[in-house]
């Protein structure tokens, strides 16, 4: 994603690398998804987790809706809304909760 993308709703699709839920998160879950153009952030919150639970946390692969942010750091996250399992047609496994 662009910097000039913020703001903006786009959609994103790659490979789960990791799910992540720091207990100073205040429940909120970070994944990063990666294809061949590199790694997205994405940043879901504890009631999009809540509504897409099964999905975010089992599919090795998805398509991610959301919102481009940009923190005070100059991170750039995918605030995401809505998911979909990308079914790959490979074995793949995220590092996930570690």
């Amino acid at each position: 994603m662009r910097t000039n993308e913020v703001g903006r709703r786009v959609e994103v699709a790659g490979l789960v690398t990791h799910r992540q839920r720091p207990a100073t998160a205040s429940g909120v879950t970070f994944l990063n998804l990666e294809d061949e153009h590199g790694i997205v952030n994405v940043v879901c919150s504890v009631g999009a987790w809540t509504r897409h639970r099964r999905i975010v946390r089992d599919a090795p692969a998805l398509i991610v809706r959301g919102i481009v942010e940009r923190s005070v750091e100059g991170v750039t996250n995918l605030v995401a809304d809505g998911f979909e399992d990308l079914r790959v047609g490979l074995a793949h496994r995220s590092r996930d909760f570690r």
